[in-house]
């Protein structure tokens, strides 16, 4: 018999972040905090050390910063009220379009499944589902050229 060694998390840094990132944004969004006492917090938790701290206060403070504009690109996407939407998706959805403006570093297809595994590992049932229809409606109007590359490279979905 042979025996399978157990595979370690290696998520990288700024998966990391995403996921500290998501966490604070749900205090933000549910708790009405201000980012920096939610920062303090975040910092303090067991695994911090390890994401990416420089993407994860872009993302936590750009998207409390920028939330009402990011809300407006959001809401034409969405089959509800935004009200509607749980508090983990709306953050999750707040991450993906804060990543399509500010961080052309990152392609739009890997803003995509980043976020689609944050609602997976976060969110409800079917989150991500609803997540991946937003971002993916939204990526070819914020990452056009680029969208339209891929698709003409045969790799966009």
């Amino acid at each position: 018999m042979t025996t399978v060694p157990r595979k370690t998390s290696a998520k990288p840094p700024r998966s990391r972040a995403r996921e500290f990132a998501v966490q604070a944004l749900y205090q933000h969004l549910v708790g009405r905090q201000e980012a920096e006492s939610i920062d303090q917090f975040t910092r303090g938790l067991s695994g911090f050390h390890k994401a990416d701290s420089v993407h994860y206060d872009a993302l936590l403070h750009g998207c409390i910063r920028d939330g009402a504009e990011l809300d407006r690109l959001i809401l034409p996407l969405l089959d509800r009220k935004l009200e509607e939407i749980s508090p983990i998706e709306h953050a999750v959805m707040w991450i993906g379009a804060y990543e399509f403006l500010h961080a052309p570093d990152v392609p739009w297809r890997v803003v995509l499944n980043e976020c689609i595994e944050l609602a997976k590992e976060f969110g409800g049932t079917d989150g991500h589902k609803y997540v991946n229809g937003v971002l993916n409606g939204l990526a070819p109007q914020l990452r056009a050229p680029e969208v339209e590359a891929d698709r003409a490279s045969g790799k966009a979905r």
